[in-house]
């Protein structure tokens, strides 16, 4: 397991190299003996559905990057690197919510001495709404009774969801880096302080259980919140990352959910604890989970200042694949150091997926950012796809790329920019 101690501040690195650096030229010669083509080019299923041209898109890829055009990665080669989000990008619906609802169905949220304490960030009027509503009578360090208690699983949900109490104040106040972190996703691991690692994995496990044999569209009710109750791994994504792994890609996961979490899921598609990068939380001496997590860049360890959120995903990917070491993990680096194909559905990815060298693989979620860059298609790199289960339908309008779509630093909207600094002009939705 890797040690979250914070004693140990070096992060756990995988021992993957840089994509190898190549434009995308034309179709990559394939050799003509089929036995030899199934060795040296592993194929992506055609049973599996893709929107337009998209399966070739990418297999031309795994064809130019991977042991096709390299028979020997790894032997004095450098391996290829791909990078997928992981919620809504590589499963249907959301891993962290599945978790913390079956969670607060279990009562396995421990009460916290003071709320303000579980987040530098909480207002005061957070801090009320939910001491009003958990109230005081459970010892400190003791489970909430948050399968009975309405009111106090609603007042956690509706934070963690959408940053407000239920009265629609706000919960969170302050400065933040608004491409680096995101308070309400920092504060998920937080709220399971006092929890081992152990601990936080089986609530993962018996929640991904439920969530995989209820029915797609399926829903369930916490506190009187009515979420979705089932989660799916998308075949296409599956096979995908069994292709590449094949094809001699180093594969990794890199999630803005708690790492415990994010483990259980992956090593399912064959990704294990090396190559899940997700929030990694400090422990105790006694292997407990704090309120503090490890940093990157130039971020020491921190109360959620620095996590794998927009531009934090490149830093953690540059940190931890890499070995970029300090402020310069913030930035985008040469091609020798950056990812061959990156994969993801929302704002949140916008920074890594951009950062891939061979493709761009947008699940559309109607992400403003995300979608600019991606109908932009400023390299002609991007492939956008529509989600493989209940798809949204099309977007009305358009995405609002040159005023307000571009996530600032400090929170407000700006403009879409591309590489050479022009704007990006509005773009309408036409893959749904």
């Amino acid at each position: 397991m890797r040690n979250r101690n914070i004693s140990a501040l070096t992060l756990a690195a995988a021992a993957a190299l840089a994509a190898v650096p190549a434009a995308l030229p034309a179709a990559a010669a394939t050799p003509t003996n089929s036995a030899t083509a199934e060795v040296r080019c592993p194929q992506l299923s055609k049973k599996l559905s893709w929107y337009g041209d998209n399966r070739a898109r990418l297999q031309r890829v795994i064809d130019e990057r991977g042991r096709c055009a390299n028979p020997h990665p790894g032997h004095g080669h450098e391996r290829p690197v791909a990078a997928f989000d992981w919620d809504n990008t590589v499963v249907k619906n959301d891993v962290t919510d599945a978790t913390i609802a079956w969670s607060l169905r279990h009562d396995k949220i421990l009460r916290p001495k003071s709320w303000k304490a579980t987040s530098k960030w909480l207002t005061d009027e957070a801090h009320r709404a939910l001491t009003e509503a958990c109230g005081t009578d459970v010892p400190v360090g003791k489970p909430l009774p948050t399968s009975r208690n309405t009111a106090c699983a609603d007042e956690i949900f509706e934070i963690r969801e959408d940053g407000r109490t239920m009265s629609g104040a706000a919960a969170f106040a302050g400065r933040w880096d608004h491409r680096h972190t995101v308070p309400q996703y920092a504060w998920v691991p937080q709220l399971f302080a006092g929890h081992t690692v152990p601990q936080l994995e089986s609530y993962a496990a018996k929640a991904r259980e439920e969530a995989l044999a209820a029915p797609v569209g399926a829903t369930q009710t916490v506190g009187t919140h009515e979420i979705p109750g089932y989660v799916r791994y998308y075949d296409q994504q599956r096979d995908l990352i069994r292709t590449l792994k094949k094809a001699g890609f180093d594969v990794y996961i890199v999630s803005a959910g708690s790492e415990p979490v994010a483990e259980v899921w992956s090593r399912s598609v064959g990704v294990d604890r090396a190559h899940t990068i997700a929030i990694r939380s400090v422990l105790d001496r006694e292997g407990r989970i704090t309120t503090w997590n490890q940093g990157c860049g130039d971020v020491p360890v921190n109360k959620g200042e620095a996590i794998p959120y927009i531009d934090g995903k490149r830093c953690f990917i540059n940190q931890e694949i890499y070995r970029v070491k300090g402020k310069a993990a913030w930035q985008k680096q040469d091609r020798a150091r950056r990812i061959a194909l990156g994969g993801g559905d929302a704002d949140t990815d916008v920074t890594f997926v951009g950062d891939a060298t061979g493709a761009h693989l947008v699940l559309n979620r109607n992400k403003s950012e995300f979608m600019c860059r991606a109908y932009d298609n400023a390299d002609g790199r991007w492939v956008v796809n529509p989600m493989f289960i209940e798809p949204l339908p099309r977007k009305t309008g358009t995405y609002p790329c040159s005023t307000a779509a571009y996530n600032e630093h400090d929170g407000s909207k700006g403009p879409v920019l591309r590489d050479d600094g022009s704007v990006v002009p509005d773009q309408r939705d036409s893959v749904y």
